[in-house]
């Protein structure tokens, strides 16, 4: 696996700072914390590209690959939905592949340099397929909180960028396709941009943007893409941002003592942006008390905790050395349908059970009217219970 390396101006964070190009320099004060879901979508992105490797090169012997792979399942992060969720994306690229008229030039982890128009940048593309005059860019998200679009997407435009910076004197690409796997939400999301369209893209909007950026100029911009930024527990614009947001004045004369369902979805959307910065800087506020810091007025407390065996399997020995029946201890309990695949194999498992799964209605969820989702309908719900029944 290549070197990732972090730019200052990264593909990953580009939505953030194409929108706010001060963002960049002010994160460099905050140190890369990392956290557990990341480090599960790094040991995904490993096995991914194992898979693919192993599929498509003649670069890995099948014991380099068998040893590997167990290393991976012997990480503590490993998980065995892990097998099929890069199963999946694994079969989309080849059918990906399979499409092209003639076998066509796959790249697997390619470091790509877009540094033409934004300074010092390049990154790690996931997947690249060249074949005549197209070529696919298919980025592997392994996150399931928040649906991701290949849509004009900066990371994946940036990418396909750096791919026809690389390729274009060996290929006349003339469409593109970005792609975007996320098999943890059965989300696969396609878009289609020419080549023309994303050199003006680069040379009107992300060129001057990133110079900006790379020099801690222009303005804070609060709003959606502060998600991740590293300083957005204690960025005053996103404060002050937020605050408005929420901000709502009412007139004691002529307001109804009850707020209307419109008043209701209005107070909703502005209250949105307010409670994630909120629950950004409590847990900040948080680790910082912990780390040794004064937040006047607050402290750190010890939470509720649960009864719990400091050692299973000697208290239920003590328990059956008493007499009591292993029996009465255990759980008998069914494997999980991943479980079961990842027993089985896929092609066994649909075979032998495949009639037998179904996907339930998820449970309703109030979202903006901006999610791409569509609307939920408990009559359609319904009717759809029904069908499967």
């Amino acid at each position: 696996m290549p070197p990732r390396g972090h730019a200052l101006l990264g593909a990953a964070n580009a939505h953030r700072w194409l929108i706010c190009t001060r963002s960049a320099r002010l994160e460099e004060q905050f140190p890369d914390q990392g956290s557990s879901f990341a480090a599960e979508g790094s040991l995904a992105h490993e096995l991914a590209e194992l898979k693919l490797r192993q599929y498509f090169t003649t670069e890995l012997t099948k014991r380099t690959c068998t040893t590997r792979h167990n290393k991976i399942k012997k990480n503590e992060l490993y998980q065995p939905e892990m097998e099929t969720n890069s199963d999946t994306y694994l079969e989309y690229v080849k059918e990906l592949a399979m499409a092209y008229p003639a076998t066509p030039f796959v790249a697997i982890e390619n470091k790509i340099d877009f540094s033409a128009y934004v300074p010092e940048g390049f990154g790690t593309a996931d997947c690249i397929i060249i074949g005549g005059d197209k070529m696919h860019v298919i980025d592997f998200k392994y996150g399931k909180g928040v649906p991701v679009s290949a849509e004009e997407n900066p990371q994946m435009m940036l990418y396909a960028l750096g791919a026809l910076n690389r390729y274009a004197m060996l290929y006349a690409v003339n469409t593109i396709t970005l792609s975007i796997v996320q098999p943890r939400i059965d989300n696969m999301s396609s878009w289609d941009i020419t080549p023309d369209r994303l050199y003006s893209w680069a040379a009107e909007y992300v060129q001057p943007r990133a110079k900006l950026a790379y020099a801690g100029e222009g303005d804070f911009a609060a709003g959606e893409h502060c998600r991740f930024c590293k300083a957005r527990a204690q960025c005053s614009e996103r404060a002050v941002h937020d605050f408005c947001e929420i901000e709502q004045k009412y007139n004691p004369d002529i307001t109804p003592a009850l707020l209307s369902d419109s008043d209701l979805g209005d107070l909703l959307r502005r209250a949105e942006p307010f409670k994630r910065w909120l629950e950004d800087v409590q847990n900040y506020a948080l680790s910082a008390v912990l780390d040794g810091k004064s937040i006047p007025g607050w402290k750190a407390v010890e939470g509720i905790s649960r009864r719990k065996f400091d050692d299973v399997d000697a208290a239920f020995a003590d328990l059956t050395a008493a007499g009591i029946q292993e029996t009465l201890l255990y759980e008998r309990k069914p494997l999980t349908l991943a479980a079961v695949e990842k027993l089985l194999g896929k092609q066994q498992f649909n075979e032998l059970c495949g009639a037998h799964v179904i996907k339930p209605v998820g449970k309703p969820t109030l979202v903006p009217e901006s999610d791409k989702r569509p609307a939920y309908s408990p009559a359609a719900a319904d009717f759809e219970n029904i069908e499967t029944k």
